[in-house]
């Protein structure tokens, strides 16, 4: 049982000592690659050892429970942190997404509701932020259209990992679920009559790439600028510092108009156009791999309503794992960790259930 352990833990070693070599670290990418798989490894390694040591002592007071009868009751207070031990570790041995420990990109667009919606992907940005504060992410924003109102049309933000996240912590493995529809039920700003308005914005999140994740041809990009703009006559300049990249074999299309100059505009939208391209190019491998595989929750469109945020009775409900919070002010105040871990936990048991191939 676990016989794979021991193979990880050789390569354990292996990273560490390749970590203690000052040559790997002249080298960042290197280096990141190192730690990254530390980060992977450590926490399944401690279990095996764990497991293996509980086994032993187990094993041990078997052996003895005929002498002893207080080694009998080793035996059965042992058994139960066995099976413990062991089910912790089946559980870090599942194949885990191979993007779960990139950075991410999180794109907010307003949905149905006109000024609302951008309130409302307003509301969903902070969250984010928020969120990422609190478990000590750092963030950027790259792009943002604003509303006459003051919410987000569009906006693209960056969540980075510092360090090597573990498994389950990287901002990927955490955020990849909250991709699709957010619907919104409350008393719009604008609404004199007291009345409750539904209205939507759509998330995309998508794996930050790296140049070695996905290789651009610059013939297959049609570059165009234009003149920014802004709510009222804010922010428009007078200089074509807009840019606007389609790749021409997909029909991705990005536009970014947040910095000041065309060249730096131009490098955010690249940044964006990767991490989409990097997300086609995962969903098309998924979806040829099986059909079947997908579980509740990975096989949701991001088309489809996923979540609702009812204001009036301050409530939350996931619809994809029936998970239901009646704390909705604190999880817009990025106290997401329930929802998202329901949402894990899914997918995880999912994954379980599924017979070995």
């Amino acid at each position: 049982m676990f016989e794979s352990c021991a193979q990880l833990e050789s390569e354990l070693d292996e990273v560490e000592a390749g970590l203690a070599d000052p040559a790997i670290h002249a080298d960042q990418a290197q280096a990141r690659k190192f730690g990254r798989r530390y980060a992977a490894l450590r926490p399944i390694v401690a279990a095996y050892r764990d497991w293996l040591a509980v086994t032993s002592d187990l094993e041990a007071a078997r052996e003895l429970a005929d002498q002893d009868e207080a080694f009998a009751a080793e035996a059965d207070e042992l058994l139960p942190r066995q099976a413990v031990l062991a089910e912790k570790l089946t559980e870090l041995l599942l194949p885990r997404d191979p993007m779960d420990d990139k950075d991410v990109i999180v794109e907010i667009k307003a949905g149905e509701g006109g000024d609302e919606s951008a309130l409302f992907a307003s509301d969903l940005m902070r969250m984010y932020l928020r969120y990422a504060e609190r478990r000590g992410w750092a963030t950027e924003v790259l792009d943002a259209v604003e509303s006459d109102l003051g919410g987000y049309k569009d906006v693209s933000i960056a969540v980075k990992f510092k360090g090597a996240p573990g498994p389950g912590e990287g901002p990927y493995a955490r955020l990849r679920f909250e991709g699709g529809v957010h619907r919104v039920q409350r008393v719009p700003v604008t609404e004199s009559q007291g009345r409750i308005h539904t209205s939507a914005a759509g998330v995309m999140v998508a794996p930050e790439a790296e140049d070695v994740d996905v290789t651009i041809d610059p013939n297959d990009l049609r570059i165009d600028v234009y003149r920014s703009s802004g709510p009222g006559g804010q922010s428009v300049n007078t200089t074509d510092s807009a840019v606007r990249i389609t790749h021409i074999p997909t029909g991705v299309v990005v536009s970014c108009q947040n910095e000041k100059s065309q060249l730096q505009n131009r490098e955010q939208a690249l940044r964006i156009l990767r991490a989409r391209l990097l997300a086609v190019a995962e969903d098309t491998a998924a979806k040829e791999a099986s059909d079947i595989r997908r579980s509740q929750v990975r096989t949701v469109d991001r088309s489809e309503r996923i979540r609702t945020y009812n204001f009036p009775e301050n409530r939350l409900n996931d619809h994809r794992v029936g998970f239901k919070s009646h704390n909705l002010d604190q999880i817009l105040d990025g106290d997401l960790d329930a929802v998202i871990e329901a949402c894990m936990s899914a997918d995880q048991q999912s994954r379980l259930a599924e017979p070995s191939a």
